[in-house]
This record gives C-alpha cells, sequence and structure tokens, in this order.
C-alpha cells in the first residue's frame, strides 16, 4: 500500500508528468473473487510497482485533515470510526495522492463509480485498464470455499489451497473457519452489488476502447501469464 506524504500533491495532475515507459500505470477491474489481489500483487513484484487499494490508502491515512472540504467529519478516519460511507471526494483526494508519490502503479478498487472514472481520467493517463473476466458459477466457487484462521488469519480454500490438517491452521494450529461474509447467500449479494455499482465504470471504460478483458479462469500462474503478454506487448 501507499502512504501518502504530502498532502500537497493532491492538486497535482499526473497526465504531464514525465516518466519512464516502463512504469507501468495499470488498473485491475473484476468482482470479488476475480483475483485481483493476487493478480496486483504479482505485477507489481514484476514491474517494481506500487500496488494502490482504496482499503489501505484510506487505512493509512485516517488522520488526513480534509476539514477544507467543508464534509460532516474532519478526516477520513471519523468516517470509518462512525461506520459511515466515505465521500468521493476524501477518497479521490486520497487515491489520487498516492498515485502522485508512485513511479508506476497497480490500482486495484478504485474507481467504484462513473464520478470517480471521471476523475481520475483528468488526474492520470492509464496504460492498461484490464478486466479479469470470470465466470459467476467460478466466483462463487472460490469465495465460498475460502477458509480462514480464526488466530493468526491465514488464509485457504477448501479445494484449491487446503491445509495438511484439515481444520487446522499449518502456520499457528488455530482452528480455520469459514467468515460470515463468505457464505453463499452473502457471496451472491456481494457480486449483485458489484454489478449495480461498478460494472458501470466497466462499461465506460468499454466504450471508450481502453479496456482489455483478460480470462481470470485457471491457476494463478496461467492467469498472470496472460497479464504479462498483455503488459509486454
Amino acid at each position: 500500500s501507499v502512504t501518502v506524504r504530502r498532502r500537497f500533491r493532491r492538486h497535482f495532475s499526473l497526465a504531464g508528468v514525465q516518466r519512464n515507459v516502463t512504469d507501468h500505470r495499470v488498473l485491475l477491474l473484476g468482482p470479488p473473487g476475480a483475483g485481483k489481489g493476487t493478480q496486483g500483487d504479482r505485477l507489481a513484484d514484476r514491474y517494481d510497482l506500487d500496488v494502490i487499494t482504496t482499503g489501505d490508502a484510506l487505512r493509512n491515512n485516517k488522520q488526513m485533515d480534509i476539514s477544507d472540504l467543508g464534509l460532516e467529519y474532519d478526516t477520513p478516519g471519523e468516517y470509518m470510526d462512525a461506520g459511515a460511507l466515505v465521500p468521493d471526494a476524501v477518497v479521490n483526494e486520497i487515491v489520487v495522492a498516492a498515485l502522485a508519490d508512485a513511479d508506476g502503479f497497480v490500482l486495484d478498487g478504485y474507481p467504484r463509480n462513473l464520478d470517480q472514472a471521471e476523475y481520475l481520467s483528468d488526474q492520470t493517463a492509464l496504460d492498461h485498464v484490464v478486466l479479469l473476466d470470470v465466470p459467476e458459477s467460478v466466483l462463487v466457487e472460490r469465495l465460498t470455499g475460502r477458509r480462514v484462521c480464526d488466530d493468526c488469519g491465514a488464509t485457504y480454500h477448501v479445494d484449491f489451497d487446503p491445509p495438511a490438517e484439515d481444520g487446522v491452521c499449518d502456520d499457528c494450529g488455530g482452528e480455520i473457519v469459514q467468515r460470515e461474509d463468505d457464505t453463499e447467500e452473502t457471496v451472491r449479494d456481494r457480486l449483485q452489488v458489484y454489478a449495480d455499482e461498478t460494472e458501470p465504470v466497466v462499461e465506460h471504460y468499454r466504450e471508450t476502447g481502453a479496456l482489455t478483458a483478460v480470462s481470470g479462469e485457471g491457476s494463478p500462474d496461467e492467469v498472470f501469464d496472460r497479464l504479462v503478454e498483455l503488459i509486454d506487448g
């Protein structure tokens, strides 16, 4: 994740910045379970990029002074502590400042709506807008099969990455459980929210000709090879 170190960079437009052509600027789109986190980390390692996620950027900048925006709260943390939705103006500010601190990046979890997509286009030029395309049935299988150690947080999958001993964490010996938000009902609700809120962003990039769909089916290695072929191509 990237911490915003200099708030004055908030108004800095990245679109005209000279940079090394190898400093890729990649936007990963896709529903929950598509593998954005896994592939984003691997792309970052291969190309020496920063991974920028909305969640990390917000958590790392909970105390940022946003009083000049004239909103209900004066820091992002106050919204988070209240369980309130962080306004687009705050998310935009934090994410774009993080982008300004990165030579190259993989962006995951932003933009989530058309207003954010339009704001992003005013701030930076993207080299690749990639949709990890995975059928819903596969997404449900992936997400409902996920298990987590109740003690240390290590993650497993009942089919793809099971522990050596059923129900027991390989790392600490703790109990492995299914999280409440990984049940099938909750998973399908999450996928519907994605379809309602973020699919319009996918269509926006598709209509502009910027979007490239890459199959997210198969092993992580197979998906990664497809992404590398796209970026190196």
